[in-house]
């Protein structure tokens, strides 16, 4: 005897596209559940390429907005001579102003570099000026009887000249011309040729000529 249809069979029918639409629900909520941790994620990317932060960015090609501009004066004190050097003073000449300290390693590297560029155009009118940053006179010191240095070293208080040229850290060196005006800077150690590449490009063509043919 077959059993007659009963009245479940039809609200199964006619509620099959509801439970299609729960079934579509309950597929849908893993990819909700996967959505939401990966929508949270756009803000922060976001934001971090609006700060600028990118795999295998190198800080040091930021520029600094002080290339081009006059350099910040400054009145700083010779640790060895106690003679207060202003920059106003030195117009007229190009000057070549490293920041550094004595617990730098790559102070250490590029110290070479100065001293010989130094010893080439020290007396041809450029000025070369050591800034101590965030170091003691007494280590300075004896960073300089070990490696000599027979240019200026200017003590910083408060790092107040270091915040005004903008320096993240050292080495840093700052390439001034005869005008006051800042013309390059260089972030990390510098080479003998770098030095010698921009301390030529601040000098008068016929300085450079003379220079050239004083060289052995």
């Amino acid at each position: 005897m077959s059993e007659p249809a009963g009245p479940e069979e039809e609200p199964a029918e006619v509620g099959a596209p509801a439970e299609a639409e729960a079934g579509a629900g309950a597929e849908g909520r893993p990819r909700r559940r996967w959505r939401i941790p990966i929508l949270s994620l756009v803000p922060i990317v976001a934001f971090a390429a609006l700060l600028g932060f990118g795999l295998g960015r190198d800080p040091r090609l930021v520029p600094n907005a002080l290339v081009g501009k006059a350099a910040p004066a400054f009145a700083l004190k010779d640790l060895r001579s106690g003679r207060v050097i202003t920059l106003s003073q030195l117009r007229g000449h190009p000057v070549v102003i490293n920041f550094w300290a004595s617990w730098c390693a790559e102070c250490v590297q590029e110290h070479p570099n100065l001293f010989a560029t130094w010893q080439r155009y020290g007396n041809a009118g450029v000025v070369f000026l050591s800034i101590l940053y965030e170091d003691s006179p007494g280590k300075a010191a004896q960073f300089e009887r070990q490696l000599g240095k027979g240019w200026p070293d200017l003590d910083d208080p408060g790092s107040r000249t270091a915040l005004n040229y903008g320096v993240r850290g050292v080495p840093e060196t700052f390439f001034i011309d005869r005008r006051g005006i800042i013309r390059f800077q260089q972030v990390g150690p510098s080479t003998y040729d770098l030095l010698n590449t921009r301390i030529r490009a601040m000098l008068p063509s016929a300085q450079r000529g003379r220079l050239e043919a004083a060289a052995p």
